[in-house]
């Protein structure tokens, strides 16, 4: 293993020498069925429940849709402070995903991973910055985002594009 440091990665935003620990919590109730209530801090509950096709009731994402929620909202996140400690300047970021997984894993197939496969992972960043520093942002990103490095360690064979357009052609918007 080399000790050599990338030159891309930027410093860390926080004491790298002082530990600290971040708590997630969520409560959750499932009434016997495939959908489940959700509660995340002080916010609306959300639900999971699986698709009629998989004997649910259709009536919210599935938890592995929500893992990749998870992964494009995360993105956003690691996008907009990665770009913030590097000063680099854009007007927004689209992203489309999809995953792969054998069905028969879950259902309790010896030999089949009840989880992810693979995914794509499609990434759009509307800037008008360098191609190098647009690179800098996409390898840094790549490195900090907590659920894309959960993916990779749960060795999900991930396929991610990055794409570069200029910001004014950005249409978006978070209500």
């Amino acid at each position: 293993m080399s000790d050599m440091i990338d030159p891309d990665i930027i410093e860390p935003s926080i004491d790298p020498k002082t530990r600290k620990i971040g708590v997630r919590h969520v409560k959750a109730t499932n009434a016997s069925g495939t959908r489940t209530k959700i509660q995340v801090r002080d916010f609306a509950p959300v639900y999971t429940d699986e698709p009629a096709s998989l004997g649910g009731s259709n009536t919210a994402p599935s938890p592995l849709e929500t893992v990749l929620v998870a992964l494009v909202g995360c993105d956003g996140v690691i996008i907009h402070g990665v770009a913030t400690a590097m000063g680099f300047d854009y007007a927004g970021v689209d992203f489309a995903c999809e995953s792969q997984i054998d069905v028969r894993g879950p259902k309790g197939v010896p030999g089949i991973r009840p989880y992810f496969e693979s995914g794509k992972l499609d990434i759009t960043v509307y800037t008008d910055e360098s191609e190098a520093r647009f690179a800098q942002l996409c390898r840094n990103v790549e490195f900090r985002c907590p659920v894309m490095n959960l993916l990779a360690a749960a060795q999900v064979d991930m396929d991610v594009t990055w794409t570069r357009k200029p910001a004014a052609a950005y249409t978006g918007s978070v209500d």
